[in-house]
C-alpha cells in the first residue's frame, strides 16, 4: 500500500504542538511500518537529517513548489496526477482533491471558543476547512475525547468515523536527565541559561503561544500574589495574534517571555523550575503538560477541555476563571513538599501511558482500516 502523507508542518523549522506531532508521528510510522511505502509531500526540501535516517527505498520526498495556497493548489493537483491509497493530513486542512480514502487529524476547534485569538481571515479558513473535513474525510482522528466531542456537538461528525488517538512525549531516561543539566559543548546547561534569561531562583514556569486563551493575565496576576520577587514567572512561547495587552502585562509585572527557544533548552527550563502551570481556557490536546510530568515538575493545570484528560491525577486542577484558586494550587505546591513529590510521583506515572510509538500504532490502524 502506498501511504501519502503530508509533511509540510513536520518540516518547519520552528515547531509548536501541531507540527511536533507531525514530526513524530510520521518518523514513528515509518519505523514502525516496515511492509508499505511511503510519500511525504512537502512544500521546499526539508532539513538535513530530518527524515535521512529513515530514508529507504520505501520512502520517497515529494517536494511541490507552489508559492500559494500549497494544500488546495499544489497538493490537490498531486493527488489528482498521482495519488496514494491512502492520505494522511496530520493537521487539520485536507486538500479540495483528495483520495476517497482520507484521514485527517483534528487538534481542536479553538477558533470557535476564542474568535479573538485570530484574525477574520484565519478565523473563517478555519472554520471552512474544519468543516469541509470533517464533511469528506474518510476517518478522522482527534487527539483527545474532548476534541472528539466537540467535533460530533458542534459540527455534527459521526463519531463512528472519529478515532481517539493520543500524542505521545519524549520520556527522558534518568541517565538523560542527568546528562542535561551537565554543561557540555552540545548540551546547553541550567547556568547558561540562568544568565541569559535572568532566572530567579525560583520560578513557575508556563509553556505555549502568547495568546488570550491561554489565561496568562489570571496566570501572571495569580504569581504577583505569591511570595513577591522571589518567585518568578518564565513564559516559554512565541507571541500569537492580539496578544499586546499580554505582553504589556507580563513587561509591567516581570515576566520572562523567551519566545520560541529549542527543545533542550526548554528541557532545561523544566526540569529546573518550581512549578508548572496551565491555566489555559481550552486546549485540544496539552502536550506541555506531558513534557513538565516527564520532566519531574509538579503541575497545576484546568479543570476544562482535554486538561484533566492528558494529566490524569498527575496535577491540581483548578478553574482557570478563577484567579484565587490558581494562586491557591501555586502556593500549595510551592510550601508543601510532601504533594510536590506526591505529583511528581504521579505524573512520572501519567507520562508512561503516552509515547509516540504508541501513537503511530494507533494511527496506522486507522490508516489500514477501511
Amino acid at each position: 500500500m502506498l501511504i501519502g502523507i503530508d509533511a509540510s508542518r513536520a518540516a518547519r523549522a520552528q515547531r509548536t504542538g501541531t507540527e511536533t506531532y507531525a514530526l513524530q508521528v510520521i518518523q514513528h510510522l515509518i519505523t514502525l511500518d516496515t511492509a508499505d511505502q511511503y510519500r511525504l509531500y512537502l512544500q521546499q526540501p526539508p532539513p538535513a537529517g530530518l527524515f535521512d535516517s529513515r530514508s529507504s527505498p520505501r520512502v520517497e520526498l515529494r517536494v511541490i513548489r507552489t508559492p500559494r495556497a500549497w494544500t488546495h493548489v499544489g497538493l490537490s493537483a498531486e493527488m489528482m496526477r498521482a495519488a496514494p491509497d491512502v492520505l494522511f493530513v496530520p493537521a487539520h486542512v485536507l486538500p479540495i482533491a483528495h483520495p476517497c480514502r482520507s484521514v485527517v487529524t483534528i487538534h481542536d476547534l479553538g477558533h470557535l471558543y476564542f474568535r479573538d485569538a485570530h484574525t477574520r481571515a484565519q478565523r473563517l479558513y478555519l472554520e471552512w476547512s474544519t468543516r469541509f473535513a470533517v464533511k469528506h474525510a474518510s476517518r478522522i482522528i482527534a487527539v483527545s475525547h474532548a476534541t472528539k466531542d466537540d467535533l460530533v456537538k458542534l459540527y455534527g461528525a459521526d463519531e463512528r468515523r472519529i478515532a481517539v488517538v493520543y500524542h505521545g512525549v519524549d520520556t527522558p531516561s534518568p541517565v538523560q536527565r542527568e546528562r542535561e543539566v551537565r554543561p557540555a559543548p552540545d548540551r546547553i546547561g541550567d547556568a547558561v541559561l540562568r544568565a541569559r534569561f535572568n532566572l530567579p531562583q525560583r520560578y513557575i514556569i508556563s509553556i505555549g503561544t502568547l495568546q488570550p486563551r491561554k489565561n496568562y493575565a489570571r496566570l501572571i496576576e495569580a504569581v504577583a500574589s505569591l511570595h513577591g520577587p522571589t518567585v518568578g514567572l518564565v513564559i516559554v512561547g512565541k507571541v500569537g495574534w492580539n496578544a499586546d495587552a499580554i505582553v504589556e502585562q507580563a513587561k509591567r509585572a516581570g515576566v520572562i517571555v523567551t519566545g520560541h527557544i529549542g527543545d533542550d533548552e526548554k528541557f532545561v527550563l523544566l526540569q529546573h523550575a518550581t512549578a508548572f502551570a496551565l491555566p489555559s481556557l481550552y486546549e485540544g490536546f496539552g502536550m506541555p503538560i506531558l513534557e513538565a510530568q516527564a520532566a519531574g515538575v509538579p503541575v497545576i493545570t484546568s479543570n476544562t477541555s482535554s486538561c484533566p484528560e492528558v494529566a490524569s491525577d498527575g496535577a491540581l486542577l483548578v478553574d482557570p476563571l478563577d484567579t484565587r484558586a490558581i494562586a491557591d494550587a501555586l502556593r500549595r505546591v510551592l510550601d508543601d513538599e510532601a504533594l510536590r513529590q506526591s505529583l511528581i510521583a504521579r505524573g512520572h506515572a501519567n507520562v508512561a501511558n503516552f509515547s509516540w510509538q504508541k501513537c503511530a500504532r494507533e494511527t496506522m490502524a486507522v490508516l489500514v482500516n477501511k
